[in-house]
């Protein structure tokens, strides 16, 4: 009573003919179903989503970097000004400008900087008129000295560049 492979298979295929087995044609393919403009068309879309996202993505990247750095470098001056506060009394209800050295070679002729390295932190409380040298990598101030603006040099100097300037007109 053994049964022969293809009995099995004619057996069991009632609802498919071994003629619609044998003659499968193979599917159109979409290009040639859809023609070659919808293609070209569906392929520009794509394309052009593509873009507007990634322009999207990357505009609000660089915004939140640009927003970022500003915030980072707020945070680093207010962490500084806290450390410094803890070695020193501070002028009150005043912001300093802070500028960190990067080159103690341009600033060597200069007697407050004399004893710089790169990587100190200046700070500068223009309304009570005083300057900080201070070096995050010991936690020492370095220097203090008060800033002295001499206006009425400046405004000679200025005064005669300007007649300069022009006289040679």
């Amino acid at each position: 009573m053994k049964k022969n492979i293809a009995e099995i298979i004619d057996s069991q295929m009632s609802d498919i003919t071994k003629s619609e087995v044998l003659n499968t044609k193979p599917k159109k393919n979409l290009f040639k179903k859809l023609g070659p403009k919808k293609v070209s068309i569906i392929v520009l879309v794509i394309i052009a989503i593509t873009g507007v996202y990634g322009t999207s993505h990357f505009y609000n990247k660089y915004k939140s970097l640009t927003v970022d750095a500003s915030a980072q470098a707020q945070k680093e001056t207010n962490k500084l000004v806290a450390t410094l506060g803890k070695l020193m009394e501070l002028p009150s209800k005043e912001t300093p400008t802070v500028a960190t050295i990067s080159d103690k070679d341009k600033l060597k002729d200069q007697a407050f900087f004399a004893q710089a390295e790169n990587g100190d932190v200046l700070f500068a409380f223009t309304t009570s008129m005083k300057a900080i040298l201070y070096r995050p990598s010991t936690n020492k101030i370095i220097n203090v000295a008060p800033i002295s603006i001499n206006q009425a040099q400046d405004l000679t100097q200025a005064s005669k560049k300007v007649t300069a300037t022009t006289t040679k007109k």
